[in-house]
């Protein structure tokens, strides 16, 4: 492992002079859980690694009816699940940060972090991805928000530039009569990288229409994706089984998995029509909806 310098700013001002003084040679720890390792495996060879947990602005969680969920870059997993608001407002979110390893990487790891590493199976990024969640990116040159469809480039690629970090997640709040699921498949009970997950969000009219849908996908396309076809299916009808198998079988046209030693693209495509239909399943029973 290459020698580097660890910084720990108490400001976000400080963290910005360190990044613009050093441009492309730091790396920010909001959690270390993956960039640790990272390291010593010679991925990413930094001349400074910056923890984050001391900025006050990104370790913050707010909520306002209004403007949604705020999520600091740096604030943990269990911080985010355990709150009463996400539990509420905001269920595949709490799904998915109590799947990000085990209890004492998620009081560690932040969901930022798990965003910002960008890693094709990453659990929070579909349920943050069905509620249209922005990133607010920061640095010298001044704040950007990005949709989080387009943050992600490639596996383990973002559009941050080297001098710039994450700031926040903001969440809109979610649209009345709507509920969300999370769901992942792995070969082993625990702590293990998802060979298929779905994040699913619905929403119902007055006439108990399907009004709102939205579905995506980890682990089946160099990045993280919406299931459009799914959705565009869902959209203006009524739930029923048949519905739900139909949205299944149309999330596979917007996945483009690979074959590995986690199991081949077909066994991939086969899980996201069946964990698609369960993420739906549980988001319109929830809703009170007889199937």
């Amino acid at each position: 492992m290459r020698y580097f310098e660890f910084s720990r700013p108490n400001s976000l001002e400080e963290a910005l002079s360190i990044l613009s003084q050093n441009p492309g040679e730091v790396r920010p720890l909001a959690g270390g859980t993956d960039l640790i390792e990272q390291v010593k495996q010679g991925r990413h060879e930094p001349k400074i690694v910056m923890d984050l947990k001391n900025i006050p602005e990104l370790c913050k969680l707010d909520w306002d009816p209004t403007e949604g969920l705020r999520i600091g870059a740096a604030t943990s997993c269990s911080q985010v699940y355990q709150n009463q608001i996400v539990r509420t407002h905001f269920p595949a979110i709490v799904d998915a940060g109590m799947l990000v390893g085990s209890i004492q990487i998620q009081n560690r790891a932040a969901i930022g972090a798990n965003v910002c590493n960008a890693a094709p199976s990453g659990d929070t990024i579909p349920a943050l991805l069905i509620y249209d969640a922005k990133a607010m990116i920061i640095g010298p040159r001044g704040s950007r928000e990005v949709p989080l469809e387009e943050f992600f480039v490639g596996p383990g690629k973002t559009v941050l530039e080297g001098d710039e970090i994450l700031m926040e997640l903001m969440v809109p709040p979610p649209n009345p009569r709507s509920h969300s699921s999370y769901l992942r498949f792995i070969p082993r009970e625990e702590m293990d990288i998802a060979v298929v997950g779905v994040g699913s969000m619905v929403s119902l009219d007055e006439n108990g229409s399907c009004s709102t849908a939205r579905v995506a996908l980890a682990s089946v396309a160099p990045t993280p994706v919406r299931a459009f076809h799914a959705e565009s299916v869902l959209t203006g009808n009524r739930p029923s089984k048949l519905l739900i198998e139909e949205a299944a079988q149309n999330a596979v046209l917007d996945s483009n998995p690979i074959s590995d030693v986690r199991g081949t693209a077909e066994y991939r495509k086969n899980l996201v029509k069946v964990l698609t239909s369960r993420t739906l399943t549980n988001c319109f029973e929830s809703l009170g909806q007889t199937l």
